[in-house]
């Protein structure tokens, strides 16, 4: 069955705003015209103990944006959702939970991009400079970290959860399986949804985010799951869904996360 034909729901979809290449308006249009019926936003909100990165959204436009998505949400004939992906940082939880304030959000993304201000997914150079017994306690710090985004109660959605792939420097996962172990614990305990995103096919990994084996892994602790592109342009928004869905009924999901002002609820994978 065409990916179009199904009842399409999808949340990590960026803009101009952040580092995404299509406006507000462009992004829903699309979203519309490749029949997905429920459409989120979720441009990067990175409140870095540094200062700015030149990728996230300016924190000062967070009421603007908010404003134009409710304004697009008013005109469009699908269902628009707002969800920023919001970076977590050790010791930034009051930070982010006041500059996000008391907006209407559907859902909020919590993601890592950087261990300290080691960037993760920003360049292969980084990882290249970096010993192999570095790269594997790297790995670790990742995977700690995603443990103390899912424990801080601020987000819905883990954000590609295992990012620290992305340049294809994979990680020994038998030297990492108690913090992974810890970091998906703590996923399930606080709630949290499991995105199976698209864009690391596209990327040197060349796998999905998550791998198969953690996908079954959050499945088994009773984790929902939704599927996302990470899509930062318009032609991307659907890119590889009937694969993505394939990988989550292979991983034993049979039904997807959807998200209305910070409840999450569930509808069947496929549409009977």
């Amino acid at each position: 069955m065409p990916v179009t034909e199904r009842y399409l729901a999808t949340y990590h979809n960026h803009t101009r705003y952040s580092d995404g290449k299509a406006t507000i308006a462009e992004m829903v249009a699309a979203a519309e015209e490749a029949g997905i019926d429920e459409f989120g936003i979720s441009d990067h909100l990175t409140l870095a103990p540094w200062g700015r990165v030149n990728w996230g959204m300016d924190p000062a436009r967070l009421v603007e944006y908010v404003e134009e998505i409710e304004a697009a949400r008013m005109r469009s004939t699908i269902s628009i959702r707002l969800g920023p992906e919001v970076d977590w940082f050790e010791g930034q939880a009051e930070t982010i939970a006041e500059t996000l304030g008391e907006a209407p959000f559907d859902y909020l993304i919590g993601s890592v991009h950087f261990a300290g201000k080691f960037s993760i997914d920003g360049s292969a150079t980084g990882w290249k400079a970096l010993s192999e017994g570095e790269r594997t306690s790297m790995h670790r710090e990742y995977w700690r970290l995603i443990g103390g985004l899912a424990e801080s109660g601020l987000f819905d959605v883990v954000g590609h959860l295992d990012l620290s792939k992305k340049f294809g420097f994979f990680p020994p996962m038998v030297e990492l399986q108690a913090e992974i172990d810890l970091a998906l614990d703590a996923v399930a305990s606080a709630g949290m949804v499991v995105e199976l995103n698209t864009a690391g096919w596209h990327k040197p990994c060349g796998e999905a985010y998550p791998t198969r084996d953690l996908l079954q892994r959050c499945r088994e602790r009773g984790i929902l799951a939704t599927l996302s592109s990470d899509a930062h342009q318009p032609e991307h928004l659907t890119r590889d869904f009937d694969r993505g869905l394939q990988a989550l009924e292979e991983a034993g999901y049979d039904r997807i996360a959807r998200f209305t002002g910070r409840q999450t609820s569930t509808f069947p994978l496929r549409a009977s």
